[in-house]
């Protein structure tokens, strides 16, 4: 269901930011970008060992999740933004990345609100 809920948030994102597009939505990208945003609420500071290209070499980093998060949610954001006034049809629907990763931050934040409510059973 969470899964579900995400593409769905990710299509509208898309859909309200470019709404008179006549290119078709495909993929799952947007849904895993709510998976992505769950992930940032639930363990921001979980270590994500990191390729780092820096020229000729490639050192690994361990970074908190949180920075990686941010870093990929920017990125998005801004080729969102670039891809706005394009005269080429078709690409990446990046605000589906940005609605759905938006989408599964709000979720999760939610389905924890409501399971914290719930009294403990008690036998």
């Amino acid at each position: 269901v969470f899964y579900l809920l995400c593409g769905l948030g990710a299509a509208a994102g898309q859909v309200l930011v470019d709404p008179t597009s006549a290119v078709p939505l495909v993929g799952a990208s947007g849904a895993i970008a709510g998976v992505l945003g769950a992930y940032f609420v639930l363990f921001p500071r979980a270590r994500v060992l990191t390729l780092v290209p820096l020229f000729l070499f490639f050192p690994v980093f361990e970074m908190p999740a949180w920075v990686l998060l941010v870093a990929w949610f920017v990125l998005q954001w801004l080729a969102g933004l670039s891809s706005l006034g394009s005269s080429q049809p078709g690409g990446v629907a990046y605000f589906a990345h940005v609605g759905g990763f938006l989408t599964g931050l709000a979720l999760v934040w939610l389905f924890a609100r409501r399971r914290r409510r719930r009294a403990p059973v008690v036998w």
